[in-house]
């Protein structure tokens, strides 16, 4: 088996080489093939030479360079697509993760997960601006996802590399990586892992990223739940706000053409009529997005489903 370490750099000059040299004695104490892919997400320091530097030093090593800053999403799935491994491990460049918990991932992998993800149960940061967001994070994505981990933002997680090459990845969805997973039928598992203060740099994170979270969350949930069938979200929405409308504008009828109430100067009108044309918007988002999808995976020979295996057929076949 090989495996291949992913690590995100930006502006982790006084963390690189502490990182790396940590992490080659882990790697000596493992009977794998290995190699170490860092991915420099646009750095503004000497992150980039001093990179370029240790892959000189080191065949095992792989650097990745982008042209500008495109965040960590973006530099997880460069990683992916260089990575070589038939496992997968990714790390932050801090030096917050430790190292020597991939022995233990690795052992869990053994036992037929697919993804083991981190658990910074003791973990290194300020509660008030970091911990506590997390936390509220943490419990809505496992509440909407359905599923249940305590630490969707640990970056320490190990993958098969089949699992990575059947996620494309957008905006801040590299946390929701095994939320988007299981979707496809994989097991998970969840590993204790120790979590160290930033001795050196300064922290990329701050509060507003909750924010983005949450937005990508609503996108997570509808593509897991709808992204093959667009028209039962809106076509629902759309029947439930066409009916009601429907049901109003029937109300207002029978009372004016029975009871001589009358209808033109009533709010109750302009809701119903406005419900009746939400409800046709509603109808007509969905086939739109029925065609939409029809058109993504058709096009590109892309199934609706995931297979595992397949048992008494000649790969050729």
């Amino acid at each position: 088996m090989k495996l291949s370490i992913v690590i995100p750099i930006y502006n982790e000059e006084e963390n690189i080489y502490p990182l790396y040299e940590e992490l080659k004695g882990v790697l000596k104490t493992l009977e794998h093939d290995h190699e170490i892919v860092f991915v420099d997400d646009g750095s503004k320091d000497g992150s980039l030479a001093l990179l370029e530097k240790i892959q000189q030093q080191d065949d095992k090593v792989v650097v990745v360079s982008f042209r500008r800053n495109f965040g960590q999403t973006a530099a997880m799935s460069a990683g992916f697509r260089y990575a070589t491994g038939d496992v997968i491990a990714t790390l932050d460049g801090d030096m917050q993760n430790d190292p020597h918990d991939l022995p233990i991932f690795l052992a869990k992998m053994a036992e037929g997960y697919d993804l083991v993800s981190g658990w910074r149960h003791k973990r290194q940061d300020p509660f008030l601006n970091r911990r506590l967001p997390s936390m509220i994070a943490n419990k809505i994505i496992s509440t909407v996802t359905g599923v249940h981990l305590h630490d969707y933002g640990c970056t320490l997680k190990t993958f098969r590399r089949e699992i990575t090459q059947g996620i494309n990845l957008y905006g801040e969805m590299h946390r929701f990586i095994p939320a988007i997973a299981s979707g496809v039928g994989s097991r998970i598992a969840e590993v204790q892992a120790n979590h160290r203060p930033r001795l050196r740099g300064t922290s990329k994170y701050g509060i507003s990223r909750t924010l983005r979270v949450v937005l990508d969350l609503m996108t997570v949930k509808f593509l897991l739940s709808y992204g093959t069938r667009p028209i039962h979200v809106f076509g629902m929405l759309g029947m439930a706000s066409g009916g009601l409308g429907f049901a109003l504008a029937l109300i207002m009828t029978i009372q004016r053409t029975f009871f001589g109430m009358p209808m033109a100067n009533r709010p109750l009108l302009l809701l119903a009529v406005l419900l009746l044309f939400m409800g046709m918007q509603f109808i007509s988002m969905g086939l739109l997005g029925e065609l939409q999808v029809r058109t993504y995976h058709e096009s590109q020979g892309k199934p609706i489903y995931v297979v595992r295996k397949v048992l008494g057929r000649r790969e050729e076949a």
